[in-house]
Order: structure tokens, then C-alpha cells, then sequence
């Protein structure tokens, strides 16, 4: 049970992220009442259900006759599964794709009981019904035929993937940029609202005083940076890559504006597609931009 070739094990991921997707996208139709073609990629393929279909294979396998056995390795591997998955996500694209922050004894949004209790029932059905047509259909393809048509699907869903990674790290410089836009905005105000306070009153000393004024500031900064250094140098290394970070959305966006119109079409038509495909998204420190970007393009749909 469950021995199978190299080759077969990669169409069985292919296949579980071919099923996930028909599953996800309906029932995610379902609550949207509208079509939705769910997935971080824009194929009909999600990894993470291939990824969990695999699991549940490994897993289940030394406990097969075992039945409650099989639901508890099941609901731990599928719940790890899913959470190292969301962190990872989440760690490299500021955005959750899946959020059980509304579901009770969730645990930082990204798993939560109910999810695991349905992983442990997937995994007896999948592993002691749904896995048995399964495999004697993949047994039955010629293995030549088999390798063939997983090293096809390998490509197209590379270079889906590959799309999909690409357009997740722009939509996080977006985040990001929009961000820093707002923070510079909410300066120019303060500065705006402090010169005119300062316009009514009466200026002294002259420009020897201002001189003087400008210099003990730049050094007072000066001190508390090194006075930080020293204090808590990790602290600073983190200043340093948030400018780094900055700098680097800021290089982002302009290789964009440098980008041909067609592609750069493509890939906004391909952003597009991705948040009406993820409309449960959410970002903890990103929200209101987010929720912007989606309200853009929920108006784009409608015209």
C-alpha cells in the first residue's frame, strides 16, 4: 500500500493540487456567490492540497490498520502542514492567504481546531477510500506515458508558480510603498500645520541664532544614534534593513515603470486575478492599504 515510483508520487502531488483546486475554487464560489478561481497561482493547481495529499500518504501509512490512529497522524501533520505554510507565506508577503482569526481556538490566524479536526477526517477518507481508485488509475498509465505528462505539467505549473511568486512580491512592494506614502504624507502635514503655527510668531536672534539652532539639533541626533548603537546595536541593524527594504520596493517599482506596456499588462491583468482569486486575504500591518488595493480592483471587475 502506498509504494509507488518517483514519477508517481509527483503526478499523485499534481493530481491533490488539481483536486484542492476544484474543491477550494467551489466552495469558495459558493460563499462568494460569483466564479472564483481560488489559489495563490492562476492554474487550476494548489500546492499546498498536493503538499497535504502527499502527507497524508506518508503519515498514514505505518498506522493504516489502525483507524484512529491514521485521524490523529492526519490531524497533526495536515495542522503543521498548514501553519508552517501561513507563517512562511505570510514571513515573505506580508499577507495571509487564509485568516481563522473568526474561528474559535485559532492560533494566530493561521490554523485552528476546526480546520484540524476536518484534516484528521480527510485523512481516514482519503487515505481508506479515495486513495484506492486513485492509485489503481495511476498504476494502470504506462510509466513512459506517466513521465511525460508529469515533466508537461511540471513546466506549466513552474512557470505558473513562478508568476504567482513574482506577483506576491509585488503586490508586498505595493504594501509597502503605499505605506511609506502614507507615513510621508502624515509628515508634510505636521510640517505644514507647524509652519503655520510658526507664522504668527515673532522670530529672534536672527540667522546666527537659527545657525546655532540647527547645529545643536544635528547634534543631539547624532548623540542618540550613538547613544543607540551602543545601547541596543541589534535595534539599529533592524533600521538599517527597513531603509534597505524600502530602497529595495522603491527599485521595484521603478523597473516596473521601465517595463514594456504589454507585459506590464500581463502582470497587472495577473495581480488582478490573484486578489479576486484570494478574497479572505488580510494583512495585520498592511490592512487599510490592502483593503484599498482590493476595493481598486473589485471596481474594475464591476465596470
Amino acid at each position: 500500500m502506498f509504494e509507488y515510483l518517483p514519477i508517481q508520487w509527483l503526478f499523485l502531488f499534481y493530481f491533490y493540487s488539481f483536486f484542492g483546486w476544484c474543491f477550494e475554487s467551489t466552495y469558495v464560489t459558493i460563499l462568494e456567490k460569483k466564479p472564483v478561481n481560488r489559489g495563490f497561482m492562476r492554474g487550476p493547481f494548489l500546492p499546498l492540497y498536493g503538499c497535504g495529499g502527499v502527507m497524508m500518504l506518508v503519515v498514514s501509512k505505518p498506522f493504516y490498520d489502525n483507524v484512529l490512529l491514521v485521524y490523529v497522524a492526519g490531524c497533526v501533520g495536515a495542522t503543521l502542514l498548514e501553519y508552517i505554510t501561513g507563517v512562511t507565506m505570510e514571513a515573505l508577503f506580508k499577507v495571509r492567504y487564509w485568516d481563522y482569526s473568526h474561528k474559535s481556538f485559532n492560533y494566530k490566524g493561521h490554523i485552528c481546531l476546526e480546520s484540524t479536526l476536518f484534516w484528521g477526517v480527510l485523512t481516514v477518507v482519503f487515505s481508506h477510500f479515495l486513495q484506492i481508485p486513485i492509485e489503481r488509475l495511476v498504476v494502470a498509465i504506462p510509466y513512459n506515458i506517466l513521465s511525460i505528462i508529469s515533466l508537461v505539467l511540471t513546466f506549466g505549473i513552474g512557470c505558473d508558480f513562478m508568476l504567482a511568486f513574482k506577483t506576491a512580491l509585488d503586490l508586498r512592494d505595493v504594501l509597502i510603498y503605499m505605506e511609506k506614502a502614507k507615513a510621508e504624507m502624515q509628515k508634510m502635514q505636521k510640517r505644514l500645520d507647524a509652519l503655520i503655527t510658526a507664522k504668527g510668531e515673532t522670530v529672534k536672534g536672527g540667522i546666527e541664532t537659527r545657525v546655532d539652532a540647527l547645529s545643536a539639533t544635528l547634534e543631539s541626533s547624532f548623540n542618540k544614534i550613538r547613544e543607540k548603537i551602543n545601547v541596543n546595536p541589534s535595534s539599529y541593524v533592524n533600521d538599517v534593513k527597513d531603509e534597505i527594504s524600502e530602497l529595495y520596493a522603491k527599485y521595484r517599482i521603478l523597473m516596473s515603470k521601465l517595463t514594456p506596456e504589454p507585459i506590464k499588462g500581463f502582470f497587472e491583468w495577473y495581480r488582478e486575478k490573484t486578489i479576486q482569486g484570494n478574497p479572505s486575504m488580510v494583512s495585520e500591518k498592511f490592512k487599510f492599504s490592502l483593503e484599498e488595493i482590493k476595493e481598486k480592483v473589485s471596481n474594475i471587475r464591476k465596470k
